[in-house]
């Protein structure tokens, strides 16, 4: 094998295993979602997975002829691959989101193709060292060449595959190519291979296509952030409900946009209702379902809302199938809120609505007393900022956001069961914050009449809730690590 196919040999399969481990947290996020440990969990996997195949390939080679190994590892890899998304298809639904089931679906459905991708390079290395003088720049260039694959395959995944391509297509690609690449090398490298390596490799890619094709896809129409589907009410005939990975995140009434479904919106209108009569303009950080904008133009004609959104491909579906409609009263900005927050002039809104969420939780980076700063900055004296948490007990998120509103503005509130505020239970809390006063026996009242027995608590009462909870900042936002899981 001369040099140059040696180093693009191990360019390719480096950025094969970066290719898998790009797409690992985008297959199993409609299973156990988007949060820092899965990001976790999934590095974490494939890392044992290089590790291990790197030191199992070491040892083969020293065992026996290196060019009986790299054709049938390829094979082994591509096979693998084609198994990854049947796999995720069929565990997944087993999946509960903790740490142990991370991990465990990820070794699973990963695992073995990054072993077997990664057993390849020392292989590789075995063959190019015939010189002792310069075994260092043999293996520094192979070594080199690899992190350098690795490198683009991760740029040329998350900037360009992902948004151009399901990512069940790229994996099975991916499979296909490298399968058919080992079994062309296995030729050329004139070696008889392992006894049975090329049976096993094509039973296995057989396997691996024919499961892709039988197991149901849970999301066909996945976008580059989410699992994103609509899904009929069916005891509602205009309801429709808006699925963001394991989330019922927004449920839009196409008949009635007045209509609230979810507790968390109805505490949000209640908090809204007690604002000064009239027309309001209002910043959305995170459109979804876009069911606030609607109902606020519903509820008061002549209000204008900005949304900030940062998947287009939710634009398209909410406009497709949940009756959205953009003009000059409904704006909606395509982009990371937190950056686009940034573009919106000062004292510009009367009401600022938080509810964006990547899995179970609002995204770190939109918790923080900074990006608190700036929502303080585009309301107008006196503006309002509501935020949806979902949390449960001990609830030390909600507790730090908390503390981390209250650090910015002169008043917060919690709307919260009393059994959520009392520590514990779980699920929703809304955070009103002002640096007006927040009208708590008003907002107490139109709470009153709601069957889910929704309070509203500031001050020393919400001094005591908070107990103490540190400040959220750029700095230090471990959101993922202070939701509570429930039971």
């Amino acid at each position: 094998m001369t040099r140059a196919a040696a180093g693009a040999l191990v360019f390719a399969t480096s950025a094969a295993v970066l290719v898998l481990e790009i797409l690992a947290g985008r297959l199993l996020a409609p299973y156990i979602g988007v949060t820092l440990e899965t990001t976790s969990g999934i590095i974490g996997v494939v890392l044992a997975a290089i590790s291990t195949g790197a030191w199992a390939g070491g040892r083969l080679a020293d065992a026996t002829d290196p060019r009986r190994l790299i054709g049938p590892l390829l094979v082994g890899g591509g096979a693998a691959s084609l198994l990854v998304v049947p796999l995720v298809r069929l565990l997944g639904p087993s999946a509960d989101g903790a740490a142990g089931s991370i991990v465990l679906l990820a070794t699973g459905a990963f695992f073995l193709p990054a072993a077997l991708l990664s057993a390849v390079a020392p292989a590789v290395v075995k063959l190019q060292v015939r010189d002792l003088a310069t075994t260092g720049a043999t293996v520094g260039n192979l070594s080199a060449l690899g992190t350098a694959g690795a490198i683009l395959g991760t740029f040329v995944t998350g900037f360009l595959l992902v948004a151009t391509s399901p990512v069940r297509l790229i994996i099975t690609g991916l499979g296909v190519l490298t399968l058919v690449a080992g079994a062309i090398l296995t030729v050329v490298l004139g070696r008889r291979p392992p006894a049975g390596t090329a049976a096993v490799g094509l039973v296995l890619g057989v396997l691996g296509a024919g499961l892709a094709v039988a197991v149901p896809e849970r999301c066909p129409d996945a976008s580059v952030y989410y699992c994103a589907r609509v899904e009929r009410d069916p005891d509602r005939p205009t309801g429709r409900v808006l699925r963001l990975d394991t989330l019922r995140h927004s449920y839009v009434d196409l008949a009635d946009p007045t209509h609230l479904e979810f507790s968390y919106t109805r505490s949000f209108a209640a908090i809204i209702d007690g604002l000064p009569p009239g027309p309001l303009s209002a910043l959305h950080i995170g459109g979804g379902g876009f069911t606030m904008p609607r109902w606020l133009a519903a509820t008061r004609p002549g209000s204008s809302s900005v949304v900030l959104e940062l998947d287009p491909a939710l634009i398209e579906l909410a406009r497709r199938e949940l009756g959205l409609r953009t003009g000059p009263d409904l704006r909606v900005v395509e982009g990371d809120g937190r950056l686009r927050i940034g573009a919106q002039p000062s004292d510009a809104f009367d009401l600022v609505v938080g509810d964006a969420f990547g899995g179970m939780s609002v995204p770190w980076h939109l918790t923080t007393r900074d990006v608190v700063g700036e929502v303080q900055r585009v309301l107008r004296p006196g503006g309002t900022y509501v935020i949806n948490v979902i949390d449960h007990a001990p609830q030390g998120f909600v507790k730090a956001e908390a503390a981390t509103l209250g650090a910015v503005f002169n008043h917060v509130a919690l709307v919260a069961t009393a059994e959520q505020v009392g520590g514990k239970g779980g699920g929703n809390h809304v955070l009103v914050a002002s640096d007006g006063p927040i009208d708590l026996v008003g907002l107490e009242r139109r709470l009153a009449p709601r069957p889910d027995r929704q309070t509203a608590v500031s001050g020393s009462q919400l001094e005591q809730f908070v107990d103490g909870a540190e400040v959220l900042t750029d700095d230090f936002a471990p959101v993922d690590q202070l939701i509570g899981r429930g039971s």
